[in-house]
């Protein structure tokens, strides 16, 4: 199939739109859409009737927020969804019924054997073999990871060709973005409500999140393990491709507004140096290595809130087992974890995909 470049696709007509356009990541969405300046001709902004009406700026201009419907998707290429799972089983599949193709940020259809799920850096290549089956105006629904998955594997997937997985251990520190701005909300008034020595009210966490950490991260399963552990652990096998790989995690949300952090212990069959993971880390799309620890140099949320890249450091190996690695991970939840992933995936829609 002749790819089609950026430009070509937004001199045919490229209509985008966004579901769920008023919440944190719809948001993001809007600003990395400008940022990276996409070739779109048409952006359509939809969220429930309780956002309808309100007015979101886009290169100078006021776009109004309609609210959806099952006619919405009549004169759009590319949807972008983030809108929560309930949304996009709705209203994916008309999506795709009227020949578009559906980005998805919900975790409804991820695990689905017949939905792409996608970070660019890792299986792209995997999306361009979906698309070329595409024929005419046909639709499409590809999945957007959850957020600390995507960070894992684009770690994960470069350090695989060089020494294969074996097992995989890791902790995530969560920030309060990832509850949406209600969870970015309680932190801040429980905080003022602390300083200002004020009742603390508990609504969106199960416990008190100003200064405190809660291993508790989406409802527990009957398994002991809780969803968004469970979600870290079958999405990477997916996207990996790598379906016996043996993965475990903990989910803990943490005082933090922006960036999850991610403390991971990698065993391989083969063995692989902290000084080679380096060298191998730092020629990687998507990745930058900040690994000088005695000089204070390493990856935390604060410094990295509005990045692109997974960031990495704290790279030594494990003296506990043969052929294993530690190390350290942080990516912003919102960009990276959500909105510029989506955006990633459009952009690879773009370059193989001619809109109806």
């Amino acid at each position: 199939m002749k790819e089609t470049s950026q430009k070509e696709f937004a001199e045919k007509d490229t209509r985008v739109a966004i579901v769920g356009a008023t919440g944190v990541v719809g948001r993001e969405m809007i600003e990395i859409l400008e940022e990276r300046q996409f070739p779109l001709s048409s952006l359509s902004l939809f969220a429930s009737e309780n956002s309808a009406g309100q007015v979101i700026e886009y290169q100078g201009k006021e776009l109004v927020v309609q609210a959806i419907n099952e006619n919405s998707f009549h004169d759009i290429d590319i949807a972008l969804f983030s809108a929560g799972g309930k949304i996009s089983e709705q209203y994916a599949p008309i999506a795709k019924k009227n020949g578009v193709i559906v980005i998805d940020n919900s975790s409804h259809f991820r695990m689905d054997k017949d939905v792409p799920l996608i970070v660019p850096e890792v299986n792209s290549s995997h999306l361009r073999e979906v698309l070329s089956t595409i024929k005419g105006n046909e639709g499409l629904i590809i999945a957007n990871p959850n957020c600390s998955t995507i960070q894992l594997v684009v770690i994960l997937k470069p350090l695989n060709k060089v020494a294969k997985l074996k097992r995989v251990v890791v902790s995530t520190y969560q920030s309060v973005s990832g509850a949406g701005k209600q969870g970015m909300d309680e932190l801040w008034e429980q905080t003022m409500a602390i300083y200002n020595q004020a009742e603390v009210v508990i609504e969106k966490f199960s416990k008190q999140i100003a200064f405190n950490a809660i291993p508790h991260c989406d409802i527990f399963l009957e398994n002991g393990y809780s969803k968004e552990e469970m979600k870290l652990i079958l999405e990477s096998r997916k996207i990996l491709n790598l379906p016996d790989l043996k993965v475990t995690a903990t989910a803990v949300r943490v005082p933090v507004f922006s960036c999850h952090s991610e403390s991971v212990n990698i065993e391989f069959h083969e063995a692989i140096s902290a000084d080679k993971a380096r060298t191998v880390l730092r020629e990687s799309p998507g990745i930058v290595v900040l690994d000088q620890p005695e000089e204070n140099e390493y990856p935390t949320a604060i410094e990295l809130a509005g990045t692109d890249s997974t960031y990495v450091g704290r790279i030594r190996e494990d003296l506990s087992v043969e052929n294993g690695l530690d190390l350290w991970i942080v990516a912003d939840n919102l960009r990276k974890g959500a909105a510029l992933n989506a955006v990633q995936i459009a952009e690879i829609v773009l370059s193989t995909r001619q809109p109806h």
